[in-house]
């Protein structure tokens, strides 16, 4: 992709200048952003997508001021009839099970794969929508089928966020659109966070939302706290095996502790030993970096894999739709596992992450040790032969 090269996907601008001028900051309409486009999937595919258990879906029903929400799995009995008015079927991460919304997400790789968060496809019967709402995320709207009409607003800091009470759906209760478009298929509506927005079906119709991954600060501490917690605990387990010429863990020793009458109070030294353990595990960058890149590479709960199929002689190596494969500079991640890797090895392994695809020839040039780490990949099916 050349990122100074004009895109009609974005209107005519370059994905630099897209960056650039609206990703955060103010929304984008692009009429015609893919002319021609059709859905990923139909609609019997989509509502047979719906019944399954390992995929994430909603059925949400409007009839005037009651708004029902249920979520999936969901037979095709337990959708409203087509003659219906006012419900909507959103099925999400369509990318893991559709190689055609895998294609049509990987057209927005001019963002970090670390951001890139998964397909949405939402049919809807006229009249169908989630009502006004606000997403923390950036969200690319793209009609793919029948017509929408979107209504959409700011919301400053300290703006009124408060919701509907009662309802099972996040619908903002005091909703002031700025702006209003209709969308017809192929036409794609980009808003940065915090841009309030209702788009309601006029006749049926199905939008693709393409959305981004926005950790909030204290949930990605967390979860980076407790893969430190457990990379530490390896290291101890590790230093605790009293073999011949092994190092013992650095422990808590209190030789100079005198005798108490308050036995109940916590020792100043006991918190000093503990505050210096945090603060070591912290300051290791090398260690931070891994659980960061693990993290974000980590596949949503419900995915899973299939066994690969080893590359053929002349085959190239590809990386399977769901495998998130991200690096740094001295690591590449998988799926939520790290490795160490440098020179040639590193520069295969970023390439098959920024591609997807290593050829045939290309992938031979990994070192033996690297090849068998493939081979395990394959194993688990998160590469492939293609």
């Amino acid at each position: 992709m050349d990122l100074d090269q004009p895109c009609t996907l974005l209107g005519g601008l370059s994905p630099r200048r897209f960056m650039r001028t609206h990703w955060q900051r103010r929304p984008l309409l692009v009429r015609q952003a893919l002319p021609g486009v059709s859905p990923p999937l139909a609609r019997a595919g989509l509502f047979d997508l719906a019944g399954r258990d390992d995929v994430e879906s909603r059925l949400v029903v409007r009839r005037g001021d009651d708004w029902r929400l249920r979520r999936g799995p969901l037979a095709r009995r337990a959708l409203p009839s087509l003659r219906q008015p006012g419900w909507t079927l959103l099925v999400q991460g369509l990318d893991l099970h559709v190689p055609a919304a895998r294609a049509l997400l990987d057209r927005f790789r001019f963002v970090p794969d670390a951001r890139l968060d998964d397909l949405m496809l939402s049919y809807a019967t006229d009249g169908g929508g989630v009502g006004p709402h606000l997403d923390a995320y950036d969200v690319f709207l793209l009609q793919v089928h029948g017509r929408r009409r979107w209504r959409v607003g700011p919301v400053g800091r300290g703006g009124d966020v408060s919701l509907v009470e009662g309802l099972p759906l996040r619908v903002l209760q005091h909703f002031v659109p700025a702006q209003e478009w209709l969308l017809e298929p192929g036409d794609m509506l980009y808003l940065p966070p915090r841009w309030a927005h209702d788009g309601v079906a006029e006749g049926e119709c199905m939008t693709c939302s393409v959305g981004f991954r926005a950790p909030a600060r204290q949930t990605l501490a967390a979860d980076l706290l407790a893969r430190l917690a457990d990379a530490a605990s390896e290291v101890a387990e590790a230093a605790d095996d009293f073999s011949p010429g092994k190092a013992r863990a650095a422990r808590f020793r209190d030789a100079g502790q005198p005798a108490t009458d308050n036995p109940a109070r916590v020792p100043v030294a006991l918190q000093d030993f503990a505050r210096d353990a945090v603060a070591r595990a912290l300051s290791d960058p090398d260690a931070l970096d891994r659980a960061v890149g693990e993290s974000l590479s980590e596949p949503k709960p419900e995915v899973v894999f299939a066994a690969g199929r080893a590359p053929a002689p002349g085959q190239d190596l590809r990386l399977a739709d769901r495998t998130r494969m991200l690096y740094d500079e001295r690591h590449v991640y998988i799926n939520g596992e790290s490795f160490r890797a440098g020179g040639r090895d590193a520069a295969l392994m970023r390439e098959l992450a920024d591609r997807r695809r290593l050829p045939a020839a290309r992938w031979l040039r990994l070192s033996a040790p690297a090849r068998a780490l493939v081979a395990e990949w394959v194993e688990a099916g998160w590469v492939q032969g293609a």
